[in-house]
């Protein structure tokens, strides 16, 4: 992984810059491992499997924005024994998401339904613009290929059929996604969905918040760090923001590095 102590570039004012995350899968002798890189987070997951079953799940927190995300992969031992499933929603079920961070239980559900598919290699690149009076163009890539562009108006979907109209708050979007879309298609949508939302988090530097609880007003029991009882311990990781507007090819370079050689 890199080194924190690497220069990065400054963060740009909102709305000059673009959003990018990153996420890459790999399996090999049942085994997948899951990484993720955005501009808030750097994470990781492994599981093992024996092609039925997942066996043992390890999470690895690099680069995280509250103090306590660091003690946030236990929870994901809910997922030893889950069947192997290209449902995301059925993965998802072992756990509950809002014990979790939710970064790393996104990896550990992707991980599942990689191995469930019997995938070598997968790689989806998340592109959101910074909001101009509240809208935006949300792409993603897989594996190189532009396979999903939204136009984003507010928390909604405005373009085109069939997303448009689908909220990316809450819960719904992912279960329509799983009863009308195939399996690629759905894990597409719900992979850029989380990523557009999380793309608003560049609206603000949070480095002034003392701790989590002072967001609990608008995020309590969203994720671990957000839970009361944590939030109030859960400090402020100075300076663990990136930036990656110009620079895409910074995401996982250390993993991709590895990969290809």
């Amino acid at each position: 992984m890199r080194s924190e102590s690497e220069n990065h570039p400054a963060r740009l004012p909102y709305g000059e810059g673009i959003y990018r995350r990153r996420i890459l899968l790999v399996a090999a002798n049942g085994r997948v491992t899951a990484d993720l890189e955005d501009d808030f987070h750097r994470y990781g997951v492994e599981i093992e499997h024996d092609g039925g079953r997942v066996d043992a799940v390890r999470g690895r927190a690099g680069r995280y924005p509250w103090s306590e995300c660091g003690n946030s992969s236990v929870p994901l031992q809910a997922f030893r024994g889950a069947p192997l499933s290209t449902s995301l929603l059925a993965a998802s079920r072992r756990g509950n998401p809002r014990e979790n961070c939710t970064h790393l239980f996104d990896l550990a559900v992707l991980a599942v339904a990689h191995a469930a598919a019997g995938r070598a290699r997968r790689q989806y690149d998340v592109t959101v613009p910074d909001r101009v009076d509240g809208v935006t163009r949300a792409t993603l890539q897989r594996d190189g290929e532009l396979v999903l562009t939204w136009d984003l108006c507010g928390s909604e979907i405005s373009d085109p059929p069939p997303y448009a109209g689908r909220e990316l708050r809450g819960a719904g979007m992912a279960s329509w996604a799983e009863a009308e879309l195939d399996p690629d298609a759905a894990e597409a949508a719900i992979v850029l969905r989380r990523g557009s939302f999380i793309a608003n988090g560049r609206l603000g530097d949070f480095d002034g918040a003392p701790n989590a609880s002072v967001l609990l007003p608008w995020a309590e029991n969203s994720c671990y760090s957000f839970t009361r009882g944590i939030a109030e311990k859960a400090l402020r990781v100075q300076g663990s923001t990136r930036e990656f507007t110009h620079h895409p090819e910074r995401l996982l370079a250390d993993v991709l590095r590895s990969d290809d050689s």
